[in-house]
């Protein structure tokens, strides 16, 4: 990995600051951009100038380059692609602003060319990915997999004690997580109908809580679990899957820019098990949609529509 030279900084942060007039533009760009690393708009300051929001992000960033390389040069390159500043000449003094936003550019450009391999194979990088995945949907082994997930799942919504139906889940969660790869802990704890437990996905740790009641979760329970993932370290995200989903008022509550949690629900993994959708695609897109909107809760029926 080649690391991104120190005067990519100051260039990076010159641009983010000169190609918007209006704070409020710089935040939705940067909250789009960065959409995959909810963390760090976790504890981004939106308030105060554009130089000071795009100072604090960038030196975040810069400081754990070894984890956010990959997001540090997309953002470089997705400022790198602005090149209309018409915007910006039909404010006061015009044609400067937008000549400073130019230079600026231009000059972020030429910190990236070194990266220009790099960026290239990350981007081939993913398409082998998803065809990847594709493939292997395919394949005997994962099929037959999801189908005796889904039979799980079946048995799973069957009516039985609360104690055996937590097992249930344990199984089901932790042997569909382990098929996707995202590194399901061995620590995985059941409570009645409650399991707590810990993953990883995209270099990210997550705290895993899942329920199965008969009626929709509430706020008491969202809010205990914020409260535990408040308690780890900064970078820690959570996702709260509860079987029969949850009332309005709950997703309301914690909907919010800053955000740490995501949700599932009982139809989001029935989507998963018949083949529907990758699992971390799913996760990917939920995440990505509480950075974009606030929004915890993404139905997947919403993502398949698209």
């Amino acid at each position: 990995m080649k690391k991104i030279s120190p005067g990519a900084f100051p260039a990076l942060k010159d641009s983010l600051s000169l190609i918007y007039w209006y704070r409020s533009d710089l935040v939705s760009f940067l909250q789009s951009a960065l959409s995959g690393t909810p963390e760090i708009l976790a504890v981004a300051t939106w308030d105060g100038p554009k130089r000071n929001i795009a100072s604090h992000i960038v030196d975040v960033l810069a400081r754990n380059e070894e984890r956010y390389q990959g997001q540090i040069l997309s953002l470089m390159t997705q400022v790198a692609e602005v090149t209309d500043f018409r915007h910006l000449e039909k404010l006061d003094d015009g044609k400067k602003k937008a000549e400073d936003a130019r230079h600026a550019v231009e000059a972020l450009r030429r910190w990236i060319t070194p990266h220009a391999d790099q960026l290239a194979e990350e981007k081939a990088a993913e398409e082998r990915r998803r065809i990847a995945y594709e493939t292997a949907l395919r394949t005997q082994g994962v099929r037959e997999k999801l189908a005796e997930l889904h039979i799980l799942m079946l048995d799973v919504i069957q009516p039985s004690a609360p104690q055996a139906r937590g097992y249930k889940l344990e199984k089901l969660l932790r042997e569909l997580f382990a098929l996707f790869d995202l590194d399901p802990r061995a620590s995985f704890k059941i409570d009645g109908e409650q399991l707590d437990g810990s993953f990883t996905f995209d270099n990210t740790d997550y705290l895993l809580e899942a329920k199965w009641e008969a009626e929709p979760t509430d706020v008491p329970d969202l809010s205990f679990f914020k409260d535990k993932i408040e308690d780890r370290l900064e970078n820690t995200l959570g996702l709260f899957v509860a079987m029969n989903g949850y009332t309005a008022r709950a997703i309301s509550r914690f909907s919010a820019k800053r955000s740490l949690m995501i949700l599932m629900d009982g139809g989001d993994l029935m989507a998963v098990l018949e083949g529907r959708i990758d699992l971390g695609d799913l996760l990917l897109r939920k995440r990505r949609h509480a950075a974009q909107t606030g929004e915890i809760y993404l139905p997947v029926y919403r993502i398949l529509s698209d």
